[in-house]
């Protein structure tokens, strides 16, 4: 059974930094392209960033170019997102997720975790 757990959401002031986690198991992580995605209030699931099985190549969304970066730990099926330079826009829960394809990027699994909220505010 696959299962994937988000942690690391907070209540953070603007400019601030965090460290996403997400916990997997029920598949071989390490054979497959993952993606952080976001939600925030009254707006539509939102794709943040990509990673290779491998750990590189890497892809982000323009919103978070040169602000997030994605990494992975196959050794611990663990994925993290570590984001700086919050702003209020950043404000969503955050999900992870795997590629609906082993071995191949194609497109993320609709989220079914609870994902860990973000909240960016003075």
């Amino acid at each position: 059974q696959v299962q994937l757990v988000e942690s690391g959401g907070d209540l953070v002031q603007p400019g601030g930094s965090l460290r996403l986690s997400c916990s997997t198991s029920g598949f071989r992580f390490s054979s497959y392209w993952m993606y952080w995605l976001r939600q925030a209030p009254g707006k539509e699931l939102e794709w943040v960033a990509t990673i290779d099985r491998g750990g590189d190549p890497t892809f982000y969304a323009d919103s978070v170019k040169g602000r997030f970066t994605i990494s992975r730990d196959n050794a611990k099926d663990t994925l993290y997102l570590q984001m700086s330079g919050l702003t209020s826009e950043d404000t969503a829960r955050y999900y992870c997720a795997k590629d609906q394809q082993i071995l191949f990027r194609t497109s993320y699994d609709q989220p079914r975790s609870q994902g860990t909220q973000v909240t960016v505010s003075s």
